[in-house]
């Protein structure tokens, strides 16, 4: 069963990064550059995360990563950065990215919003992207 976890975890990971078999996890963090004190914990992210929650019917990739961005600007959490990336991968536009950013003004505040819209600013240009519409008034 675990095994079957991690499987279904790492076919969600390549799926969602776009990644091959080489590397998985692409340039989402998993969990590996804490092997040295907490050697369990990739096991725990693929399976957990990607091969029980992220596996779960209901919701598509996009709509999955976009509430994932939502939590981590409402949380002002750093990993907020590579799910950007990867609602690139998915498919998200830049748009989309940061329509989703904006409208989270009145329930997380300006400073969550203005950090989110940072880092969305530093993947777009990484990524030679950008917007195509503002919602000026």
């Amino acid at each position: 069963m675990a095994e079957d976890r991690y499987q279904r975890g790492l076919e969600k990971l390549m799926e969602l990064t776009l990644s091959g078999e080489d590397n998985p996890a692409g340039e989402m963090e998993i969990g590996e550059s804490f092997k040295d004190v907490a050697p369990d914990l990739t096991k725990y992210v693929v399976e957990f995360a990607f091969g029980d929650i992220y596996s779960r019917p209901g919701l598509d990739n996009k709509q999955k990563v976009l509430t994932t961005i939502t939590a981590l600007v409402a949380q002002g959490k750093p990993q907020i950065q590579m799910h950007i990336k990867t609602g690139l991968d998915v498919g998200l536009t830049p748009d989309e990215i940061i329509g989703c950013i904006m409208h989270l003004i009145p329930y997380t505040g300006f400073p969550s919003v203005l950090n989110a819209l940072s880092v969305a600013q530093t993947v777009f240009a990484e990524r030679g992207v950008s917007i195509t519409k503002t919602d000026e008034k």
